[in-house]
């Protein structure tokens, strides 16, 4: 099972952090390259334990849509959310927070199945999991962005 692992610091608060990261229009704002809209479930405000929500989105310049529930939450430090329908087999992501000196140390670890087997894998080899990793660095480098902004007011 492909496992992408990321950490960004950010000179912010572990509280700010955590609510930017569960916050809808937030992922809206960071994931804008696949132009995310939430379709169902919680469409807006701060995901919470129990929470789904689907998200349809363009990618590999197909729309798709994906079903994901919040399975566990620990604030300020952890959320977890599964995917419960979509186009991978299935995908944990953890999201973890870590207060620091200075800061707050944002930790994503993504595991994630493909569909179809062997091609699945081949396909994860070729470009998948580069696409995936890309994708939660540059959600990642948003949400800095965002929670810097947001801990300086």
């Amino acid at each position: 099972m492909p496992t992408i692992k990321h950490k960004q610091f950010v000179k912010a608060p572990i509280e700010i952090c955590f609510d930017l990261a569960r916050n809808v229009e937030t992922h809206l704002m960071t994931t804008a390259k696949t132009k995310e809209k939430a379709v169902g479930g919680v469409t807006h405000g701060l995901l919470k334990e129990g929470d789904s929500v689907t998200w349809e989105a363009a990618h590999f310049a197909i729309r798709q849509k994906l079903t994901a529930k919040v399975i566990y939450m620990q604030q300020p430090t952890e959320f977890v959310d599964i995917m419960v329908e979509g186009a991978f087999k299935s995908f944990t992501h953890t999201h973890r927070f870590v207060e620091v000196k200075d800061g707050t140390l944002m930790i994503d670890i993504f595991e994630y199945k493909s569909p179809f087997g062997p091609l699945g894998i081949i396909a994860d080899k070729l470009f998948l999991y580069r696409y995936m990793e890309s994708f939660i660095i540059n959600r990642a480098i948003e949400l800095k962005k965002l929670a810097e902004i947001k801990g300086r007011a």
